[in-house]
């Protein structure tokens, strides 16, 4: 039988550089992998209008998985894209996090409430990109201002039939879809009798855990969360750099 890999990746922090995100010094990598025709297929927090951008940037051509599990999209070779759609509706999740923060009297700064600016201060991108991720549909993220009251507001989230995690700058509220169901659907579409599929994914923070733990070869990109996933994750592989660099480095070690 055949062994096909599926490469999976969160972007920023791994693919992306989570300063400048940059993926250049990812390139060759990127390119070798589609000389070899492995499938590169995003799993991310952002926004479907911020993936595509960076897919005509990149010129992607495969699935990708966005606002944490909330939907995928996979391209029809003629054109336009086939939409599966796990995630609660963007107004519901707003209102949700609303009611938590009331509740738990923990106060929050959302997306939904900040301007164009705001969202381009707190995340660094141009007030362009910063535009394409305030395009939510299915995951909010926020900021908790009570700082040391995190797992009051977490608490009421979840009382609420909500779930939470937590990426390298925000916390996000969305329903009960993750990334692993969202990468488990997708793998299935590659599924074949002829061959078996091994599933590399990479990621660099807590809501890339539960992806990670489905794959065959699970990579962490260097973060400052590298440990605690490495604790959570004894068998996976960890990059010594971090950002785009860490993520060609392992894919050079997984796939030589």
């Amino acid at each position: 039988m055949i062994v096909v890999d599926l490469v999976f990746t969160d972007l920023d922090g791994t693919l992306l550089d989570h300063e400048t995100y940059s993926w250049a010094p990812a390139l060759p990598a990127l390119q070798r992998l589609a000389r070899l025709g492995v499938p590169v297929i995003i799993v991310s927090s952002k926004t479907r209008a911020e993936i595509e951008r960076l897919r005509a940037e990149m010129d992607h051509r495969d699935p990708f998985i966005v606002e944490n599990g909330g939907a995928a999209f996979l391209p029809h070779p003629s054109g336009g894209y086939e939409r599966i759609e796990w995630g609660l509706a963007y107004p519901k999740l707003v209102a949700g996090l609303r009611e938590a923060s009331a509740r738990s009297g923990v106060r929050v700064k959302a997306f939904s409430a900040m301007t164009v600016e705001e969202i381009a201060a707190a995340t660094g991108l141009p007030p362009d990109l910063a535009a394409l991720a305030a395009q939510r549909e299915y995951d909010e993220p926020f900021l908790i201002l009570d700082e040391n009251r995190p797992a009051e507001l977490t608490a009421a989230l979840e009382s609420l039939g909500l779930r939470w995690t937590r990426g390298g700058r925000f916390y996000h509220v969305c329903g009960r879809n993750d990334k692993a169901a969202a990468v488990r659907a997708v793998a299935e579409r590659y599924r074949s009798p002829a061959s078996r599929f091994r599933l590399i994914g990479l990621g660099d923070s807590f809501n890339d855990l539960s992806f990670l733990s489905e794959m065959d070869v699970a990579a962490i990109v260097r973060s400052p969360h590298a440990e605690a996933l490495k604790a959570a994750l004894p068998d996976a592989l960890v990059s010594e750099a971090r950002g785009p660099e860490g993520w060609a480095e392992i894919i050079s070690k997984v796939i030589p």
